[in-house]
């Protein structure tokens, strides 16, 4: 992240906006059951909100630099801090109940590592488990924020589709001005 944007997402300001609107609209009637993989939470204002709502929480960040502090943070608290790459989990088969991420996707460098990442937390949910999040939708306003930084917007034509060739089922995608909300499900049976 560059550093206008980690300002941006460490705000009192996004914080609100998480509370008030994000989370309401992406997790509203979602039941993430009692272990959650929070994907990419960056500063953790996500993880600050998700951890009243569920009893367990593994927080995966790549950026050793958001972990270290994230995870001292936490420390005590419902939250594991795992310092990872979500393309490549250090995880078994089947162990969430359920996993979200919260306008993060953008920050994988590729369409192709995105599409691992989403295998990946598929292949960590119990069957049965849910993934749900959303990401920020292309405009010239988004994509300068990320000047200097890794921007790849997902476009919520082809990503029901992408969740599906991951492994995901009854896939609901759903926008706003400037978002994309998506919410899949792990096959219950094989």
């Amino acid at each position: 992240m560059n550093e206008q944007h980690l300002k941006l997402c460490s705000s009192v300001e996004w914080g609100t906006q998480l509370r008030e609107s994000l989370l309401p609209w992406v997790l509203g009637g979602v039941d993430l059951g009692p272990s959650v993989m929070e994907v990419g939470p960056g500063p953790g204002l996500t993880t600050d909100l998700l951890r009243t709502m569920v009893p367990a929480i593994t927080a995966v960040e790549i950026d050793e630099s958001l972990a270290t502090p994230l995870a001292a943070r936490m420390s005590g608290t419902n939250v594991k801090v795992v310092n990872a790459d979500a393309t490549a989990l250090p995880f078994g088969e089947g162990i969430y109940s359920g996993a979200t991420s919260f306008t993060m996707l953008h920050h994988v460098p590729t369409e192709e590592l995105q599409d691992r990442l989403l295998a990946e937390v598929c292949r960590v949910l119990a069957p049965g488990g849910i993934f749900a999040g959303c990401d920020s939708l292309a405009s010239d306003a988004f994509l300068a924020l990320h000047e200097g930084d890794i921007c790849v917007p997902i476009d919520p034509e082809t990503f029901g589709e992408r969740l599906e060739r991951a492994g995901f089922r009854n896939v609901s995608i759903e926008t706003r001005p400037g978002r994309a909300r998506f919410v899949a499900h792990k096959p219950a049976h094989g």
